[in-house]
């Protein structure tokens, strides 16, 4: 992200006491440079979590973390609902957790509304504990060109 002062907009808020001592402690702890940096972060995931109810045809990236317990049952519940999602389920990374809890981590891109399709098919598995959809407006670049140099060429006739 550029920060050269001709591309930064001032913005002037109040807020109560309380609320503004949380933000400052938590700029501290993430070790960030300023509060400005925080509020820019925090805007941009609201953006594209607001993206993603109001404009379901535009594209997004983003990771859907899933939590469950349950075994292999559930694992193969999880495994056939995202083979309904080929187009949008770019990778899953699974690892084992304590007590009998899996943890999932999909990467995914589509259609908003089809990202949410995906998330309301798998928290519907019994056994699945959380799930939470975090979305960017960013695109992965495309994976494979279908008219680029190193195409297929056609079957000679």
């Amino acid at each position: 992200m550029t920060t050269e002062p001709s591309r930064l907009a001032r913005l002037s808020m109040s807020l109560p006491a309380e609320l503004f001592r949380q933000l400052d402690m938590m700029v501290e702890e993430r070790g960030l440079p300023s509060r400005s940096q925080l509020i820019a972060e925090l805007i941009r995931h609201a953006l594209a979590e607001h993206e993603a109810l109001t404009r379901p045809d535009d594209m997004l990236a983003g990771t859907v973390t899933i939590v469950y317990a349950g075994g292999g049952r559930v694992r193969q519940q999880l495994a056939d609902t995202q083979t309904d999602y080929l187009k949008e389920v770019i990778s899953s990374q699974h690892v084992f957790l304590e007590e009998d809890q899996s943890l999932e981590v999909l990467l995914v891109q589509g259609p908003a509304v089809r990202l949410k399709q995906l998330c309301d098919a798998l928290r519907a598995i019994r056994g699945v504990q959380q799930l939470q959809l975090v979305s960017t407006t960013a695109l992965l670049p495309p994976l494979h060109e279908q008219d680029g140099p190193h195409a297929r060429p056609e079957a000679a006739e």
